[in-house]
């Protein structure tokens, strides 16, 4: 029943890897110990190299080393940022000059694009090497002409001695770049043209890191190139639509001899929702119903209204209908209403071919209308178990940020092969963070198990009570080539995915930890690597961080006018659906799958692991109530005479002195807090197998959980999973019924339906009454206490004589059929 302790310690040397591990329950301390969090002693801010080999001899190598890049380590790379070129000689044989740069250092080569017969190019494109990767002491930068049969004509080269490369170091301005004559093939005499380079060693902080070419992506080519740059995404704002549909005049079904019985049909893109039919079938129905979608902005899409007509269940007339622009409503802060306005509908069917029919239309019908977009919302697109924002859409509803959140993704250490390539496996990982309304995304690291990121992004915290989330994919999108291991299309899979609530850090403090990325299979929950992060939390204000945690965990409207909870379930897949399409649309897109398993979005399905698992919680929670109750059941036996007689003496003087009562029970908290200071957690959470019941779970129960909705399994399998599920349902019918049970005796004490135990328990509640009016209470509690404290001598085996009057009262189960 105890809640396990999670603990922090190295993986033994030699341990056994649970990687292939295909039944959770089978698994070993070993293997568990995989699991668990890491602490690593990495050494973070490194001073910059003092050595004169490839940016010793720079100006900036000593005199600066401060960095905001302190949560990192530090990687060194070359930068070329080749800019433009002119005077360039034209070809001898077409008489024009299609020209192209190829910079080259050992066996790296960047290429810009070409230029169609044009002598004065201009590519602003910045080149990236590796510093750990570089195997030659000259760096080269040759111009070439495009030709389209044959081999590319040479213009023109210019070399660099890495050892006279300057070092910089931001935030100093961008490196000037600087003309070059060009030298001929063997470097003996200058030739016609001239070239702007700038060429420096810097770091990932460098403002051209993100945007250059990087001889590790060397083989990405076509639209893989964009998809392996490190991006910042924005999600779009999300606003709700409250649309109350009030009534409608003057609506004329195709049948003149009937009336009609209306519905109002709202339609906002792929989100489709009704009213009821009109209670009352006339001409002028009223519904006043309240209908709310979720837009973005810009708002792109028109809000369609139709009013139809039952005709019988499986016809409906289409009797008029209006398009709405999103920018008629008017946007509210608060639960104030806002006006209500008339709209003309127009009459379905009605074109260009009818216009001699238009002309008998004497009126048209009307529709009642009261919209708004609610700017004092939330606009929740994540479980509110671990959401990452907390703001109301309307900035002007914002408060200050009470910290900074500080993130530094390092490395990923022993990633699994997630496809095939040339006859052998190959992963290339990159990592997804998203806090509130900001994405990012790590570069894509190409062919390796152990990726080293290390890019260090920042957020701000408006809300401690809050939850960041990292993934780890696996691009499939780098030019084609790829054959994935189960997956259909190109589909970027799931490594991994750690959770950090910010509650749980201390301020001011880095956490440097190596989290286990587990994923959970149909075969069992299984360790795809381990994702190195460094985390820190930066308090701004001591007072408003108090005040934040007495402030309600949603913006005020979710309490004034809140939703049902089937509205917030519907509303936020359809704002996830949103965001992953407004966000499919950056370049590089961010992908419907990563969003989805980002956002949970199937965290609402059935699953018998979670049912257990949220089972086995409540009982930790109450293990806590059932150990004093088993302790105070042991004193009151007297099982340790001296904790007895302890528990006797506070008694009489809790008597003697009530008021000591509740300062005796805070002041036990008080103590009790600060004795499991000492136990407090040394590190975030993570993900937890035990917890999870993911190591306990039979291969039954995770078929179960990844079939799909509605099932696509056998239907034998099917009706054994039911079967399965009625007997669970029927063990908490039990337990419920017995619940109700004890209720109704309770009810059933003054109901009358038992005349002799009513007029018993009446008869002892006026003489109870009457002892109580003449006996203080002091003296009450005093007996009641030492009665119930009594030894064990004076007690009896049998059951006692309220809890035999109790059972025997009558339920109404016996009116069950």
């Amino acid at each position: 029943m105890q809640r396990p302790r999670i603990l922090v310690q190295r993986r033994p040397h030699g341990a056994a890897s649970s990687i292939n591990r295909s039944i959770p329950s089978q698994a070993n301390h070993s293997n568990q110990d995989e699991y668990e969090i890491r602490d690593t002693d990495s050494q973070l801010d490194e001073q910059w190299p003092n050595d004169r080999a490839y940016g010793g001899r720079g100006w900036l190598s000593s005199e600066r080393h401060a960095s905001t890049y302190d949560l990192v380590n530090q990687m060194f790379y070359l930068y070329v940022r080749v800019t433009k070129a002119r005077d360039l000689p034209p070809s001898s044989i077409t008489g024009g000059c299609d020209p192209y740069v190829e910079v080259k250092l050992g066996n790296y080569k960047g290429r810009t694009r070409h230029f169609d017969k044009k002598q004065n190019p201009e590519w602003n494109q910045v080149f990236a090497f590796s510093k750990e990767r570089i195997q030659s002491s000259a760096l080269e930068v040759f111009v070439k002409d495009k030709e389209m049969l044959g081999r590319d004509e040479y213009l023109g080269r210019v070399v660099f001695d890495l050892n006279e490369v300057p070092t910089r170091v931001p935030p100093d301005s961008p490196l000037a770049p600087q003309w070059y004559r060009l030298e001929d093939r063997r470097g003996t005499g200058k030739v016609r043209g001239e070239i702007m380079v700038a060429v420096w060693m810097g770091t990932q902080a460098d403002e051209a890191f993100p945007e250059a070419w990087h001889s590790d992506a060397a083989s990405v080519f076509g639209e893989g190139v964009h998809n392996v740059r490190s991006k910042v995404y924005v999600s779009p704002k999300l606003w709700y639509l409250r649309l109350n549909v009030i009534e409608a005049q003057d609506v004329i079904p195709n049948d003149r001899n009937r009336v009609p019985d209306a519905f109002v049909k709202v339609q906002l893109g792929n989100q489709l929702l009704r009213t009821k039919i009109s209670s009352t079938s006339t001409n002028n129905p009223f519904w006043n119903e309240d209908l709310v979608f979720v837009v973005a902005e810009p708002f792109e899409e028109q809000l369609l209204i139709t009013i139809e007509d039952r005709v019988h269940p499986s016809k409906e007339d289409v009797l008029g209908q209006i398009s709405l622009a999103l920018d008629t409503f008017e946007k509210r802060l608060d639960h104030r209403p806002v006006h209500s306005r008339w709209f003309n509908l127009e009459r379905y069917g009605f074109g260009v071919l009818e216009a001699d029919r238009r002309k008998e239309l004497k009126f048209s019908s009307r529709v009642h209308l009261r919209g708004s977009l609610e700017g004092g919302y939330h606009v929740l697109d994540e479980s509110t178990l671990y959401i990452s924002d907390q703001r109301p859409t309307a900035k002007q509803l914002w408060k200050q940020p009470v910290g900074i959140l500080e993130v530094g993704i390092l490395n990923a250490q022993g990633l699994l092969p997630m496809k095939m390539k040339d006859g052998r496996g190959r992963t290339d990982a990159y990592c997804i963070a998203k806090y509130g309304q900001k994405w990012v995304r790590t570069r894509t690291i190409l062919d390796t198990f152990s990726p080293k990121w290390n890019e260090q992004y920042t957020w701000e915290v408006y809300d401690p009570c809050t939850v960041i989330t990292f993934g780890v994919f696996d691009n499939s999108h780098l030019g084609g080539g790829e054959k994935h291991n189960g997956s259909n299309g190109a589909r970027d899979s799931r490594i991994g995915k750690v959770r950090i609530r910010l509650s749980t850090l201390e301020a001011h403090k880095i956490y440097t930890h190596s989290y286990p990325l587990l994923v959970l299979h149909p075969n069992g929950v299984q360790k795809m690597g381990e994702l190195q992060l460094s985390v820190r939390f930066t308090t701004l204000s001591l007072a408003n961080m108090i005040y934040i945690y007495g402030n309600p965990l949603l913006p005020k409207m979710h309490y004034i006018q809140p939703f049902t909870v089937n509205q917030i379930e519907n509303l936020r897949y359809q704002a996830m659906n949103i965001v992953a399409t407004r966000l499919g649309r950056a370049e590089p897109p961010l992908r419907k799958e990563v969003i989805e398993y980002m956002l949970d979005v199937d965290s609402h399905l059935w699953s018998m692991r979670r049912s257990k698992a949220n089972f086995f919680r409540i009982m930790s929670l109450l293990s806590g109530m059932i150990s004093v109750t088993r302790w105070f059941r042991e004193v009151c036996n007297w099982r340790n005479p001296v904790t007895s007689v302890l528990v006797h003496v506070l008694f009489l003087i809790l008597i003697w002195y009530p008021e000591l009562i509740l300062p005796t029970i805070f002041l036990y908290m008080f103590l009790i807090g600060i004795w499991n200071y000492r136990f407090r957690p040394r590190h975030p959470s993570h993900m937890d197998t035990k917890l999870s019941w993911a190591d306990a779970v039979s291969p039954d129960e995770l078929d179960e959980e990844f079939d799909t909705f509605p099932s696509s399994k056998p239907n034998d399998l099917v009706r054994l999973r039911y079967d399965r599920l009625r007997s669970v349902a029927g063990r908490i019918q039990t337990i419920v019924g017995d619940i109700a049970t004890q209720g109704e005796r309770v009810q059933s004490l003054l109901s009358w339906r038992d005349p002799r135990a009513t007029s018993l328990f009446i008869v002892f509640c006026l003489g109870v009454a009457a002892v109580l009016y003449a006996t203080p209470f002091r003296v009450v509690a005093l007996v009641g206490g030492l009665y119930y404290l009594r030894h064990p001598k004076f007690r009896s085996k049998l059951p006692s004589i309220p809890g035999n009057f109790f059972k025997r009262l009558p339920p109404q189960i016996d009116s069950l059929l």
